[in-house]
């Protein structure tokens, strides 16, 4: 395996990104994946993963490539698969195509696969890569790595608030703090979640929906957006059966922490999933065994979409991988309701971000966050 990396593998490595991106809102829960195929310095071949069952990206390059492959180089933003799921294995498919070289961003995750695509090719002797613009790979399938090496999907927080740092009025008041820019940049967010969570307040008051508005997302995406989970917090299981969320295709989860059987079987009947949780320390929703559970059912991205309580719920338990917060200038005074339900005593108690972007979108300012 070569450990040399030239200006042309970035380069490719790049294009084979900008490729493996246009999967963002279809592909799961498969990771996002782009193939380019070069010879002689001419790309032959391309292709990215649009939809799980339907063909990988190193199939889809190979065919456009055709003979052409023979004697080039496959640039794959993720190590070439070695086993049969839906698909056979396009490790195999690129050592049969003659290839001369394969350089991959980074070896995949999955124990299924773990190595064995780039052993393939090596044993066929074709000249092996791993590790350019790694970083950049990974960031693209963080929920599938994070799922696939730890059982737990990765959790954005979207917040929208004023620049006081409010989020809605006393009363729960709170349509719209933000304008039509960001909320239309939230639907993308929304498309790259395998699901939504919410909690019983939000439904209560707001009523959402929880989808993806087509008309939000026609101008930016490849094929049909794979449609989130909406998935809604509630103990009690006192969602009303008249509520948006059931007007609405796509699967819903009800999860809740007391059997309540007539409620359950009210709530089933009008089409949602019920799930009965274990209560965590604080006496709520385990959140964690949420995530768990999310994750067994092949969620790599979460999207909280709630009110101060459960997303403060979120981070103190220390669930959050990344806060999504849109501040709009205005402001709602100090009896407005906060950020995030989550009392610190002291400064001492403080929790660091690492703010990793920062840009307007609209008149309003989006700030991505990470916990340090």
């Amino acid at each position: 395996m070569s450990n040399a990396s030239t200006v042309d593998d970035i380069r490719y490595m790049s294009e084979a990104l900008r490729l493996a991106r246009q999967g963002s809102y279809t592909t799961q829960p498969n990771p996002r994946v782009g193939c380019v195929i070069v010879k002689d310095g001419v790309i032959v071949g391309e292709g990215f993963h649009a939809r799980a069952g339907g063909p990988h990206a190193e199939v889809v390059a190979l065919k456009q490539a055709g003979f052409r492959a023979y004697g080039a180089v496959a640039y794959v933003t993720l190590e070439p698969c070695a086993h049969h799921g839906r698909t056979p294995p396009c490790a195999n498919e690129l050592a049969i195509a003659g290839l001369k070289r394969v350089v991959a961003a980074t070896e995949d995750a999955n124990p299924l696969v773990a190595g064995r695509g780039m052993k393939i090719l090596a044993d066929a002797g074709i000249e092996t890569r791993v590790g350019v613009l790694a970083d950049e790979a990974r960031a693209l399938n963080a929920g599938f790595l994070r799922r696939i090496n730890g059982g737990l999907p990765w959790v954005r927080v979207k917040m929208a608030a004023s620049l006081d740092g409010r989020t809605a009025m006393a009363n729960g008041e709170s349509k719209w703090i933000t304008g039509p820019d960001a909320r239309r940049d939230v639907q993308k967010w929304r498309a790259m979640s395998s699901a939504i969570v919410s909690g019983i307040g939000t439904v209560l008051v707001d009523d959402p929906e929880l989808t993806v508005r087509p008309g939000d997302w026609s101008e930016w995406h490849f094929g049909e957006v794979t449609a989130p989970w909406r998935v809604i917090l509630d103990a009690d299981f006192r969602t009303p059966v008249t509520a948006a969320l059931f007007k609405s295709p796509g699967r819903l989860i009800i999860v809740g922490l007391r059997s309540q059987l007539d409620r359950q079987t009210r709530l089933s009947d009008a089409g949602a999933e019920i799930w009965v949780l274990p209560a965590g320390k604080d006496g709520r929703i385990d959140l964690k065994v949420l995530l768990q559970k999310l994750a067994k059912e092949g969620a790599n991205e979460v999207l909280i979409e709630a009110g101060a309580k459960v997303a403060g719920s979120f981070a103190r338990a220390g669930l959050v991988d990344e806060f999504i917060i849109y501040m709009a200038p205005l402001l709602l005074g100090s009896e407005a309701r906060p950020l995030l339900d989550w009392p610190l005593a002291s400064i001492r108690d403080q929790r660091k971000l690492v703010i990793t972007d920062t840009r307007m979108v609209g008149s309003d300012i989006r700030l991505i966050a990470k916990p340090k």
